[in-house]
């Protein structure tokens, strides 16, 4: 029977995994940046994407979103939800067509993002994040919320 990692291996496989997702997604972003928004616009076009112009905006703010917001464990539900529907788009209108392999600019690495992006969904960003950060606090808020004795006042 197999055993999935647990602890301290699990949380710094989970750190390690989300912070090669965000760079991979702050590269990805910084191609589209690099071409400048109007050239990346004009590309999307030529994809048949529709309102190029807004798709790359969005594509872009989302890359950056989601790789801040994976890069740090901080609610990533969100942002992964718009990552899965910016590359199945990328998919849809550019890489499907190809085939899988991307000597052939097929769909591989947007698969495998769309995989690592559901993957890190499911298992959540691990003990190593701000989530699990802001989780405490809100837990000691809560336990130092408990531990004030009610006062009464007499009238």
């Amino acid at each position: 029977m197999y055993r999935s990692l647990t602890g301290t291996p699990r949380d710094v496989v989970l750190l390690v995994g989300r912070l090669l997702l965000a760079y991979i997604m702050v590269m990805h972003a910084w191609n589209k940046i690099a071409a400048g928004l109007f050239g990346t616009a004009t590309l999307f076009a030529k994809f048949g994407i529709p309102l190029a112009i807004a798709a790359a905006s969005f594509t872009i703010v989302v890359e950056l979103v989601f790789a801040a917001s994976v890069a740090l464990g901080l609610r990533m539900v969100l942002p992964a939800g718009l990552m899965t529907f910016v590359m199945f788009g990328a998919i849809w209108f550019v890489h499907g067509k190809n085939g899988l392999f991307m000597a052939d600019n097929g769909w591989a690495l947007v698969g495998t993002i769309i995989c690592a992006t559901l993957a890190l969904m499911a298992a959540g960003p691990g003990r190593f994040s701000l989530d699990t950060v802001v989780a405490k606090q809100a837990e000691r808020r809560l336990e130092q919320t408990r531990a004030i004795p009610r006062q009464t006042v007499s009238v």
